[in-house]
């Protein structure tokens, strides 16, 4: 893996941290494609159960570096980009952009992949292809039409102005915003939260979400499936009788499907 990328990984929590501080955590071609291989290997770990991604020093990320794309966009570049997002998009369990200053361009993009976004009052974020020339990848354009709608969306590209994290939580492009103080604290309240509730919910929630949104609804085999994983599972079980006694619920479901299984 490029040094450009550090992997930690503590506790059924998984960080990716972009490493290239110097540069605003710019990505490279050799750190879209790293960016896909580990992702597509993290997924296939059933001991890891929430993804962060964060950028190092004072920056989320700026986007691609654009010494890279002189030669065009598209082909190579292009696939692996597209596979890098798409990666982390259809990881299984759920995942937080945790935002810091710029926020540019293909870091938009990796935000927007996330489940989760949160930024504190440093952050700024640009979708900028139009003061290079070039064409947003759809993958990407479409999950922000998702998140803030058309006319947002619209706004931001013919623009490629930079807005500070209120008017991003005002239009939906960010979950939570909080002071730089309290980011840290906040973040860990929230993988403690995720890792104490049903992994059997969230992996289905976000299967059957992502049908949703490229279907229109869920396919009945999917809901099946997981209904029958609810009734054998024990984490039903768990969670009445952890109801009853009023005590926190320890669920036995772990995941082992592959997260491919997201893309349907």
């Amino acid at each position: 893996m490029s040094s450009n990328l550090e992997l930690h990984v503590v506790g059924g929590v998984a960080t990716l941290l972009l490493n290239r501080p110097a540069k605003r955590n710019s990505f490279t071609f050799e750190m879209w494609q790293d960016f896909g291989d580990v992702l597509t290997e993290l997924a296939d770990q059933s001991d890891v159960r929430v993804l962060v991604v964060r950028g190092a020093g004072e920056h989320f990320c700026a986007g691609a570096d654009i010494s890279g794309l002189s030669g065009g966009i598209g082909g190579d570049y292009g696939k692996v980009n597209w596979r890098a997002e798409e990666a982390l998009a259809n990881f299984p369990g759920p995942t937080i952009a945790y935002i810091q200053g710029n926020c540019v361009g293909g870091g938009v993009s990796i935000a927007t992949a996330c489940d989760i976004r949160m930024c504190d009052m440093t952050a700024q974020f640009g979708i900028t292809p139009a003061k290079l020339g070039i064409v947003y990848p759809s993958n990407a354009l479409t999950r922000i039409v998702q998140l803030v709608g058309p006319s947002n969306t619209k706004h931001l590209m013919f623009t490629a102005e930079l807005i500070d994290a209120m008017a991003a939580s005002r239009i939906g492009l960010v979950d939570e915003v909080h002071d730089s103080a309290s980011m840290g604290t906040r973040l860990d309240e929230l993988v403690a939260q995720l890792l104490e509730r049903s992994e059997l919910t969230q992996v289905a929630t976000k299967q059957m979400i992502a049908q949703i949104m490229a279907h229109g609804s869920v396919l009945e085999s999917t809901q099946r499936a997981w209904e029958e994983q609810v009734n054998t599972s024990g984490e039903l079980a768990q969670g009445l009788e952890a109801f009853a006694g009023r005590r926190a619920p320890i669920f036995p479901w772990r995941r082992s499907i592959s997260a491919s299984t997201l893309k349907s």
